[in-house]
């Protein structure tokens, strides 16, 4: 069983910046992918940003550019690293790890993005 707990969720303003950290319960970074997920108030959760076992990323149209996905595999770490935001970026962000068969995710944090 693998445990994923995130941190770094708060209140900021437009245009501030935040990281999220996914902490994993196991050395799982070199065989699982990892990925943020969001949801926001009525509407259904969306991938934010994927990373695979190797280099390649994945980020929603609406993040590219201002956000960051990356890891320390030697900390058991993931971070998202968000930049610009906007008041659309304000939602509950998941930390998910998977790989065929198996799928993991944390209970997450809120992130408000509010003037």
């Amino acid at each position: 069983q693998v445990q994923l707990v995130e941190s770094g969720g708060g209140l900021v303003q437009p245009g501030e910046s935040l990281r999220l950290s996914c902490a994993a319960s196991a050395s799982i970074l070199s065989i699982y992918a990892m990925g943020w997920y969001r949801q926001a108030p009525g509407k259904e959760r969306e991938l934010v940003a994927m990373l695979g076992t190797g280099s390649s990323t994945n980020y929603h149209d609406s993040v590219k550019g201002r956000f960051t996905i990356s890891r320390d595999n030697a900390k058991n770490m993931v971070y998202l690293q968000m930049n610009k935001m906007k008041p659309e970026d304000t939602a509950v962000y998941y930390c998910n790890a998977r790989r065929p068969g198996f799928t993991y995710w944390g209970q997450g944090t809120q992130v408000t993005v509010s003037s």
